[in-house]
């Protein structure tokens, strides 16, 4: 079967992935239609295609011991001059991503990774284009914000066409998050295992 790539992530749902995906496209993003809007739980990953199968029941075992937990995104970052990248902030439900990573990616595991950078959630809006152009997607997204209880997280595969496309969903194991309040300061925090 060779080898595939893949990736696991937290999707960014609709309307907000959508949105985010066209503003990427308009700052000349040219690779913004191939990648689905998303939280990175495991970036792009070589793996040999026939272990597709443990892997998916790996990933199951670890969404099972994980709790639904809300997640916003507030305001712009950059990784440069580091990477060139600009995203969108995330403000709540950082450490509960960052929980899911390194379950995702435990040493006992089969996705087992080391990374080239410490691992930091984020929305990448802008990578690898033009200085002026990463300036504006930093600027145009600075008052940006969206909000929403994460309940499960995603398998990916690249194709031979550069698309990322999803390949299944694994549900969190635990209870349904409660209905968020609409304002800021009554915010809870819920337990992210």
């Amino acid at each position: 079967m060779g080898t595939v790539t893949i990736g696991v992530s937290i999707a960014v749902p609709e309307p907000h992935g959508s949105l985010l995906q066209e503003r990427r496209a308009g700052f000349g993003d040219p690779v913004a239609h191939c990648i689905p809007t998303h939280v990175t739980l495991l970036p792009p990953t070589e793996v040999d295609g026939s272990a597709l199968t443990a892997i998916e029941a790996y990933l199951g075992r670890v969404a099972s011991a994980a709790r639904p937990f809300p997640l916003r995104l507030s305001g712009t970052g950059t990784f440069r001059p580091l990477s060139p990248v600009v995203f969108v902030q995330v403000v709540e439900g950082a450490s509960a991503c960052a929980w899911l990573q390194k379950r995702v990616r435990d040493e006992s595991g089969p996705l087992a990774r080391e990374l080239h950078f410490p691992y930091h959630p984020h929305v990448t809006v802008a990578h690898g284009i033009d200085e002026a152009a990463m300036d504006r997607a930093h600027e145009e997204l600075s008052d940006y914000e969206a909000q929403w209880a994460v309940t499960d997280f995603s398998l990916y595969e690249q194709g031979a066409d550069q698309v990322w496309r999803k390949l299944r969903d694994f549900a969190f194991g635990g209870p349904t998050v409660p209905q968020q309040p609409a304002a800021p300061h009554t915010r809870g925090t819920l337990p992210t295992r």
